[in-house]
């Protein structure tokens, strides 16, 4: 297609499914503090007055479970039942954590196909396949809808905690539509903005005057700080604007509509940009390779792109339980390459170790919580996994990687 429309979406730290994910990963944040071995896989469900911890946790660390889930539900903002439906001091938490199955941890604890590498003694924790994607829209080398789309969720959040518009509640969503041509964006077609507000706005009870209010302040607020640093940016009396579609939007968080764990995996993703291999990140502790290998995957594919080797580049990778070494690799570039995808293929392969111990290490996966006050993977939980220049993420630091490839890449030029 040479013109095309691409929306891509975000949500808030308030969206009852971003909720679950916070938790799920404040708690694996806690259980490396205390264990870097621990195996950790922990969902949450959260619905009117109701927050519920289930999943396979085996591990040396004793946390606090329900403490840790009361402490982000009041850190994202419930904390007044009659506001915004959900309170973290009153809604029940119940724990239901079962042990890791020992059929899972004999294969990840040896690989079948160890070696004396030490970098090779380690199985993937489940079968899977991850991918990984890269491209030159953004100075972060991310697809511009969900950049954008992410930077109005985190400016929403912001404007609400810093009281900068008072009658927003926690509960948010984004989405951005981009219009491209050859590839390539040209303009913002249209900004739709959701948000939980209060009843009542200023003595204004009217539900189309509220609607006018919201809108207006988030163009000012939200909008217009968002993409005031971008060479594309919306125009008032071009691009289409859309606040609350449905009218309000009092009624939010877990007691509008039920949360769970890992169902916002585009979000975190690429904004449905590049392809998913289907696994959720948060809750997992990282030797499930659907986490680690979904970041190893987007280092690779950055890398690509940072070395100017392609424009775009979309990395994936294949696992089997058990087993070390990725079972498939192969790099799509969509007609962007300055060589074949095959040559490619061969470079990562040279170039990468992928296998999970090989990985955890690079990336120090196990150890970031201690490193990062007990407080890195909750972080990364809300706002995207990939492209976060607001955070230091070893899977985005890829300039000296990229120097290596480009210069191996000079025997294939």
């Amino acid at each position: 297609m040479s013109n095309y429309i691409f929306t891509s979406e975000s949500v808030t730290e308030g969206h009852p499914d971003k909720i679950c994910d916070q938790i799920s990963d404040a708690i694996l944040d806690a259980l490396l503090m205390q264990d870097p071995n621990s195996r950790v896989a922990c969902e949450t469900i959260v619905n009117t007055g109701l927050c519920l911890l289930t999943g396979e946790i085996s591990t040396k660390a004793t946390v606090d479970y329900i403490k840790i889930a009361r402490q982000v539900i009041r850190e994202i903002g419930y904390v007044d039942a009659q506001a915004g439906g959900f309170d973290a001091s009153s809604c029940a938490v119940l724990v239901a954590l079962d042990e890791q199955s020992p059929d899972i941890a004999q294969g990840v604890d040896e690989a079948k196909d160890k070696s004396e590498d030490t970098n090779n003694n380690l199985g993937a924790g489940d079968q899977g396949i991850m991918f990984g994607y890269a491209c030159d829209e953004t100075p972060e080398l991310m697809p511009l809808p969900i950049s954008l789309a992410h930077r109005l969720a985190r400016q929403l959040s912001k404007v609400r905690k810093e009281n900068l518009i008072g009658y927003l509640l926690p509960d948010g969503k984004t989405q951005v539509s981009v219009n491209y041509e050859n590839g390539i964006p040209i303009s913002i077609d249209t900004i739709l903005i959701s948000t939980q507000h209060t009843a009542i706005i200023d003595d204004i009870s009217d539900e189309e005057e509220i609607r006018k209010r919201i809108k207006k302040d988030l163009w000012d607020k939200v909008v217009i700080p968002c993409t005031a640093d971008l060479k594309i940016k919306p125009d008032i009396n071009e691009t289409r604007f859309l606040v609350n579609p449905t009218g309000k939007f009092v009624v939010g968080g877990p007691q509008g509509d039920a949360g769970l764990t890992g169902r916002k995996i585009i979000v975190d993703t690429y904004g449905g940009y590049a392809r998913h291999g289907g696994g959720a990140f948060s809750g997992k502790d990282p030797t499930k390779v659907d986490r680690s290998a979904a970041y190893a995957a987007r280092y690779v594919a950055k890398a690509i792109v940072k070395a100017k080797l392609a424009k775009k580049a979309e990395v994936q990778l294949s696992y089997a339980i058990g087993v070390a070494n990725p079972v498939s690799i192969l790099v799509e570039t969509f007609g962007t390459e300055l060589i074949s995808p095959q040559h490619l293929t061969e470079i990562v392969k040279n170039n990468f170790n992928l296998t999970p111990a090989a990985i955890l290490e690079a990336f120090d996966l196990k150890n970031l919580p201690r490193k990062m006050n007990g407080n890195f993977y909750r972080k990364i939980a809300s706002y995207g996994h990939f492209g976060r220049e607001d955070l230091s993420l070893p899977w985005e630091n890829v300039e000296d990687k990229a120097s290596q490839i480009a210069d191996f890449a000079k025997r294939y030029q």
